[in-house]
């Protein structure tokens, strides 16, 4: 796909002016924190609909379920930080390529694993991205941009929840007899 110079509105990595009220210089570290989590949303994202495509066995239709809710909310969130990233004058980081490069998580790859193994893999990137949300709260109230602290609380809330629920999903207690399972 070719682009032309003077149809640029904007280079990604720029900032511009906003109109919140926030100087550049606080909102360039904001927007490049927003968009490490929109990178890491969308490697959640796809390696989550990866497990809801792959799984199976006795309890295939609740966690279809779940992880297609999963996706979905993690989904929102994403747009949600891409909003805000291009409300602070901020170019949200869009195309696969340079979300992988800027993302701080990693996709599991392409084979297909055992569904406990899958789903621990999810924890462990859920648990990397509850910690940047975390720090990226911090940095937001810092720099005194309190409606992004809000909006990654808000984030944070929903990301903590759907982990709790794979910890539930891996206990080692079941309704399903051994002898079903082999």
């Amino acid at each position: 796909m070719s682009t032309q110079e003077g149809r640029i509105r904007q280079k990604q990595g720029t900032v511009t002016e906003n109109d919140l009220r926030i100087d550049t210089d606080r909102s360039e570290q904001i927007i490049d924190a927003l968009n490490t989590d929109l990178a890491n949303a969308y490697v959640l994202y796809h390696q989550l609909k990866k497990h809801h495509w792959d799984a199976e066995g006795a309890e295939f239709r609740d966690l279809h379920l779940f992880l297609e809710e999963a996706y979905e909310t993690v989904e929102h969130g994403a747009d949600e930080i891409a909003e805000r990233a291009q409300a602070l004058g901020g170019v949200p980081v869009a195309g696969p390529t340079t979300q992988a490069e800027r993302a701080t998580v990693s996709f599991e790859g392409e084979d297909v694993y055992d569904l406990r193994l899958s789903l621990a893999n999810d924890l462990e990137m859920y648990g990397d991205i509850i910690e940047s949300l975390r720090d990226h709260i911090e940095l937001a109230d810092n720099l005194g941009d309190y409606a992004t602290g809000e909006l990654l609380r808000d984030i944070l809330v929903e990301v903590e929840e759907d982990a709790h629920h794979i910890e539930h999903y891996l206990e080692d207690d079941t309704l399903v007899l051994e002898e079903a399972t082999h």
